[in-house]
């Protein structure tokens, strides 16, 4: 299963996906520090009234995890769509089929490596926003107070939980893509999915709720399951 895996890798040549998660990384830490400075706006610009700004670090550790989620779900989606739906399409994918190797090992090796790399790039992600904002905040003081090291703790895990719901709810995208093999549908779903979970407003965040996204990835999970139950029934022709 590693050797598949690394071959795979190879073969996706994953440098794009690499520069797009660092280019991604720079615009949230870009665009949450930005919302920090809005307070200090409203006086000198004709801003609605309203709650734009980020008052603590609760609605911080919020607003963050979810652009970092709902960023990294739409890469899984581009992910899906380069390793399984455009070889679909493209009929690349019955040259694999030619090898000694299960039908089920390659689709499985798959979504495999799209699942751990979307977990990975989420924690890791989420790690440099949060801790850049952390740090500029001690320099720019968009927020008038301190992470504690306990609490800084408390978000380690919880961004591993979420993490680990998102990698499975991204799967939920193979569904759609694998109905007609279109990658359009892929990467529209995924968009539909993240604006499932990720809306955020001062008085009721679903992004917040963790259940949502573990539920979701329940559902990725079996679909993946009955994708690879069902593969050699597949049509390819």
């Amino acid at each position: 299963m590693l050797k598949l895996i690394k071959l795979e890798l190879k073969k996706a040549k994953l440098g794009w996906y690499v520069k797009g998660a660092i280019t991604a990384n720079l615009f949230i830490i870009f665009l949450v520090c930005s919302i920090g400075f809005l307070e200090e706006l409203k006086g000198n610009l004709p801003i609605p009234e309203g709650n734009f700004t980020i008052l603590n670090y609760d609605e911080a550790f919020i607003i963050i995890g979810a652009l970092v989620r709902a960023t990294f779900i739409i890469f899984a989606a581009v992910l899906i769509s380069k390793l399984v739906i455009e070889e679909y399409r493209n009929k690349t994918i019955s040259i694999l089929f030619t090898y000694p190797i299960s039908r089920k090992k390659l689709i499985g090796t798959k979504m495999l490596i799209v699942g751990l790399l979307t977990f990975m790039t989420i924690v890791i992600s989420h790690l440099v926003v949060l801790g850049s904002f952390i740090w500029l905040n001690s320099y720019f003081r968009f927020i008038p107070e301190i992470v504690s090291e306990n609490t800084f703790i408390e978000q380690l895990l919880s961004i591993i939980i979420f993490a680990f719901a998102c990698a499975g709810t991204s799967l939920v995208t193979l569904y759609f893509g694998m109905r007609n093999y279109s990658v359009s549908a892929t990467i529209t779903s995924s968009i539909i999915v993240v604006a499932l979970i990720s809306s955020h407003n001062p008085a009721f965040s679903v992004a917040s709720i963790v259940y949502v996204p573990l539920s979701l990835s329940v559902i990725g999970f079996m679909i993946v399951y009955r994708t690879i139950k069902n593969i050699e029934k597949a049509d390819i022709a």
